[in-house]
């Protein structure tokens, strides 16, 4: 068997640190030492509790959560969580949501089940290219219970810089770009990403709560949709995912162990800043979305030919540049640059970036 990798830019489930991948591999067949592989072990062993342990604490201390924060591994994926969280709270009231791109706006659908959803932004008209500018943003109207924005938008390819204030709570879904930059997360009353682009693999979705929210929850729903039971249950009221938290928690001690979250915040911008200087010095391609919104994590672009952009993504397939072709809703090209991805990978890109210029332009 080859131990050769290509380079993935996939926009998820996206690349893993290799040592990740290593530890990973060894602990599918023994954990620890204990002789019991994870796949096997209980999830209510002393063997596996430490792991979610390790892994809420390491969570705790990168994204700087306060004691009142509660930690949740569930399952379902991000998407549960956009009818999970009204469902809960709230209970025909109001929220705000910020309309910039595909997923929040599949949010934004979600919630309209269970109360009253303002819009005082959407990108939507001109392809989701721009999030709002810090400022621009109206008081939320009163009653609103809480502002709900995405962080990152992997289709687009747009990027919130800085944290939206209309005066109420703050929901985040951060899917995309989690622990890729410092975050000041007792700020958030709501967080929620799934963990498979920039945090692990698919399976487990991680959500952080403030405990205050607990009495407003509704209590008259199914089981596996109350928060409150998971909080008591801590994430084991059913099987949790073992492998996915195993991953997690070895992707956290990955970034403590590699200076935390501000050495991989100025890694991201380093290998973003080199692909769009790459585009914008180039005659063939150009960027999909306004400069001050664009993404660290996924860098969309296009030649302006739906055919060479797929001949150019088949080709870079063949030279070892996988992921690259766009969201299928959108078309383009993508380059998802996660924290794990390397600077070879980087370089390789914009290498090929020129080299298919010169033979196409």
């Amino acid at each position: 068997m080859s131990d050769h990798r290509i380079h993935n830019f996939s926009a998820g489930p996206g690349v893993l640190p290799e040592t990740v991948l290593r530890e990973a591999q060894e602990a599918l067949w023994n954990l620890n030492g204990s002789g019991i592989g994870i796949l096997e072990c209980s999830h209510r062993s002393a063997l596996f509790e430490a792991v979610i342990e390790s892994a809420r604490n390491r969570l705790r201390r990168l994204l700087k959560l306060s004691d009142d924060q509660e930690v949740l591994f569930l399952h379902g994926g991000a998407r549960t969580q956009f009818f999970m969280l009204p469902q809960n709270l709230l209970r025909g009231g109001r929220a705000t949501y910020l309309d910039t791109g595909t997923w929040a706006a599949g949010a934004i659908d979600e919630a309209e089940r269970f109360g009253t959803i303002d819009v005082p932004f959407s990108s939507r008209e001109t392809g989701y290219d721009h999030v709002p500018a810090p400022g621009s943003l109206p008081a939320a109207p009163d009653g609103t219970l809480y502002l709900h924005y995405t962080s990152n938008n992997t289709v687009a390819g747009t990027e919130f810089h800085h944290v939206p204030d209309v005066g109420v709570p703050l929901v985040c879904d951060m899917s995309s770009n989690i622990l890729s930059r410092p975050v000041e997360g007792s700020r958030y009353h709501f967080i929620y990403a799934g963990a498979q682009k920039n945090m692990g693999p698919a399976g487990v979705t991680l959500a952080i709560l403030k405990r205050e929210w607990l009495e407003r929850f509704d209590t008259d729903l199914p089981a596996m949709l109350r928060y409150g039971l998971h909080v008591k249950k801590q994430s084991m009221y059913n099987t949790p995912p073992t492998f996915p938290i195993f991953v997690v928690e070895r992707v956290t001690a990955w970034l403590e162990a590699n200076g935390g979250i501000e050495a991989m915040e100025a890694r991201n911008i380093a290998q973003a800043n080199r692909i769009y200087a790459a585009i914008d010095a180039s005659d063939l391609f150009r960027g999909k979305t306004q400069v001050e919104s664009r993404s660290r994590m996924n860098i969309t672009f296009t030649t302006g030919d739906a055919a060479l952009d797929l001949s150019f993504a088949k080709s870079a397939s063949q030279h070892g540049l996988s992921g690259l072709k766009g969201h299928s809703s959108v078309g383009g090209l993508r380059a998802s640059v996660y924290n794990a991805q390397t600077d070879e990978a980087v370089d390789a890109l914009v290498a090929f970036l020129k080299e298919f210029e010169a033979n196409h332009g």
